[in-house]
């Protein structure tokens, strides 16, 4: 049977590949949402973030070192030496979020009661090696362009959804069987300025390097609001009325003034 991704298709029996990101943009906009997978309107994309991607890619370099052996010395540098990186065989399927739901070996679970199969693309696990649980974590890269940086924090608008994220992959690993701490981690590498001259390399112009901060920032998580709002998705997705916009949303912002202009 054909899988069933992008525009949703109510009469369509496979079920549903929903991932992350789509979850965050019902949160954030539903009008948005529901234009996009019901009525499979395309808003403009954005450039992705390659530099970003680059960082990923080298720390799981790193960690990949370690991973089911011993801790990462950043872990022991950071109180965290009864952590190891997890190994699992379906790790690289895990990894990859462009393929979340293609099957069981990929990171997501079936939700029976919507149809969906919701995932997404995992950055990291590490393993508590004293109780056995997993710790979901998430890579993030940022450079405080301040004259006088601060420490990186989960503080902020933005990194809300940063935090969502964590919430629906414990959520996930959960449901895949694992047992998974509240508590996750973001590795932040924070590019640095102040105190350097350049970054090209004056022997070999070639080459050029940026140099990092780095911190492992603990949080939390929470993800009993998981399973409502894959309930509240598929009663949107079945709906034929567009909801109204966010008060924040971009898109509605440009929308109402268009009508406002064309009133006039």
């Amino acid at each position: 049977m054909a899988r069933h991704r992008g525009t949703y298709k109510p009469e369509h029996e496979s079920p549903y590949e929903l991932s992350r990101s789509k979850v965050e943009a019902f949160i954030k906009c539903p009008a948005c949402f529901w234009l996009d997978r019901a009525k499979g309107v395309k808003f403009p994309s954005i450039p992705g973030f390659l530099l970003n991607s680059n960082t990923d890619k080298l720390l799981k370099k790193d960690f990949d070192q370690y991973r089911g052996v011993a801790p990462h010395p950043i872990m022991i540098n950071n109180s965290l030496e009864h952590l190891i990186p997890f190994g699992h065989p379906d790790m690289p399927y895990w990894e990859n979020s462009l393929s979340f739901g293609k099957d069981d070996h990929h990171f997501n679970t079936f939700h029976e009661e919507t149809n969906f199969i919701f995932g997404g693309g995992l950055d990291d696990v590490w393993q508590n090696t004293n109780t056995g649980e997993l710790h979901i974590v998430d890579y993030k890269s940022t450079s405080n362009q301040k004259k006088e940086p601060e420490p990186v924090t989960l503080e902020g608008k933005y990194k809300i959804g940063y935090k969502r994220q964590m919430d629906m992959y414990q959520w996930v690993m959960r449901r895949k069987g694992f047992e998974v701490s509240n508590i996750g981690y973001f590795l932040y590498v924070d590019g640095l300025h102040v105190g350097y001259d350049g970054m090209l390399n004056i022997e070999d112009t070639t080459k050029a390097v940026m140099h990092f901060d780095t911190s492992v920032l603990e949080y939390e998580g929470s993800d009993h609001w998981v399973e409502q709002a894959l309930f509240d998705i598929k009663e949107l997705l079945h709906s034929d009325k567009q909801p109204e916009h966010s008060e924040e949303c971009e898109h509605g912002r440009f929308i109402g003034q268009l009508l406002i202009l064309n009133s006039l």
